[in-house]
């Protein structure tokens, strides 16, 4: 069984993976990224820059989830000079398999790794605010019997990933939530 450094150490760049999306979401995770301000004075990128932890990405470009919280996650590394890894979920499930949320393989997950490769943390795959949001348009579907149900579902997918790239509060409720976290985790 690998280690998350294996992984780490076999998984590709942030800046490689976003590159190599094949998705309709490219563009929007682009859009999110070229958008999203860092403040480089931020509390959150001194200490990172101050422990250093590498980061693992488990992700899929096919992801709403992960068109948004990957662009915001890369400017934090960037920001702090980290280097950020991503492993695909599907090539090989044991990894997502040892993070599972609420029983079922949500991504994106973010792995922080200490300089010996350990996990002293992780993040995702959503802010709780998107986490309700979310929660309250699902409700909105039809039974799963019902026969629109695959079509409303579609509908509720593209609206929800068109927020996230139009709407600069969704972008803030992941950085923030991650902050949160990473705080906690590295104080």
């Amino acid at each position: 069984m690998k280690t998350e450094q294996q992984y780490f150490e076999q998984g590709i760049s942030m800046v490689e993976y976003m590159d190599r999306m094949k998705t309709n979401l490219k563009e929007g995770s682009f859009e999110i990224y070229n958008n999203f301000p860092i403040d480089e004075n931020d509390e959150l990128i001194a200490l990172l820059k101050e422990k250093k932890p590498h980061i693992l990405a488990i992700t899929e470009d096919w992801c709403g989830d992960a068109m948004l919280n990957n662009p915001i996650i890369r400017k934090i590394a960037e920001a702090a000079q980290l280097d950020i890894r991503c492993v695909y979920r599907d090539e090989d499930t044991d990894l997502i398999d040892r993070y599972l949320t609420n029983g079922g393989r949500a991504i994106p997950i973010y792995l922080f790794l200490d300089q010996n490769g350990q996990v002293i943390g992780k993040w995702g795959p959503r802010a709780p605010e998107l986490q309700q949001m979310v929660v309250e348009a699902r409700a909105k579907l039809p039974e799963k019997d019902d026969p629109t149900f695959e079509e409303k579902q579609k509908e509720l997918y593209t609206t929800l990933q068109e927020k996230f790239v139009k709407d600069p509060q969704c972008a803030k409720w992941v950085y923030e939530d991650m902050k949160k976290v990473i705080i906690e985790m590295l104080s």
